[in-house]
């Protein structure tokens, strides 16, 4: 019965003792990852764009015990990121983990009715911005030089596309070839890198889609359900434990088996 106890009270705090930054952090599938690295024991830097969000989410954590700062950032702005890493560094004198969440949809249209300043703006935060988010957060990990993870918000539309997504598949497909090649840049100093790829998930930006395209969507999914930003942020916050320390380079889908039979 003790080892029970000690091996529950061992996974409730499975990142204690760990600092992890998050972007992306103020809502979705970020504000639920925050919130699970908190439980397990990280102090957590939270970024994005929105400061009033950010804001409320460091003070739930911090409510209940957490340590937290929120730090508005735009992760599409290379001095930012910088600054961002390094800000999280001198707070809390270290880095261990991190999770890449932020990014845009885009408009989803057909290519033909897309522009280049379209493409720009996907591809300056859902690829640029988590190049130079990766950079950054490596840079800090190899310095202090005791391993580290890094995961990343990639897409089911990495590996599968509807008509209209030319630019967001691309832009997570981009996503999902980087990690490999960089697995194996710092895999020697046991930094290890992966991504989550959401399916139909239950975040602000479904809210938009009518209530008869998210029971479709719903029904598509092996589980039958929509995917909520737990179900994601609870496996963000596992791969950045050591339960996943032989988990390098993969794209893991986290959608309920909605991609098993595609999409149509």
């Amino acid at each position: 019965m003790t080892m029970i106890t000690d091996s529950a009270a061992a996974f409730a705090r499975r990142l204690e003792g760990k600092v992890a930054l998050i972007t992306g952090a103020g809502s979705g599938i970020g504000q639920a990852a925050a919130l699970a690295f908190a439980h397990h024991g990280a102090a957590v830097v939270l970024a994005g764009r929105r400061e009033a969000e950010l804001h409320a989410v460091a003070d739930q954590i911090t409510g209940t015990g957490g340590r937290a700062l929120a730090l508005p950032t735009d992760v599409s702005d290379e001095a930012a990121i910088r600054a961002l890493v390094q800000h999280t560094v001198d707070q809390f004198g270290q880095l261990d983990a991190a999770f890449n969440n932020a990014g845009i949809t885009g408009p989803f249209l057909p290519i033909t009715q897309l522009t280049a300043a379209d493409f720009d703006a996907v591809m300056a935060t859902n690829l640029r911005g988590v190049w130079l988010l990766i950079k950054y957060e490596l840079e800090a990990m190899q310095r202090k030089g005791t391993g580290g993870s890094i995961v990343n918000t990639s897409s089911f539309l990495s590996q599968a596309a509807s008509a209209g997504t030319s630019l967001y598949s691309a832009s997570k497909a981009g996503l999902d070839a980087m990690i490999r090649a960089v697995a194996l840049e710092v895999g020697p100093a046991g930094i290890r890198i992966n991504n989550v790829n959401p399916g139909a998930i239950q975040t602000p930006m479904m809210e938009g889609t009518p209530p008869e395209v998210q029971t479709t969507l719903a029904r598509h999914a092996a589980l039958g359900r929509l995917g909520t930003p737990e179900d994601v942020g609870d496996v963000a916050s596992w791969l950045c434990s050591d339960e996943a320390r032989f988990i390098t380079g993969q794209s893991l889908l986290v959608d309920g088996g909605f991609t098993i039979a595609g999409l149509r």
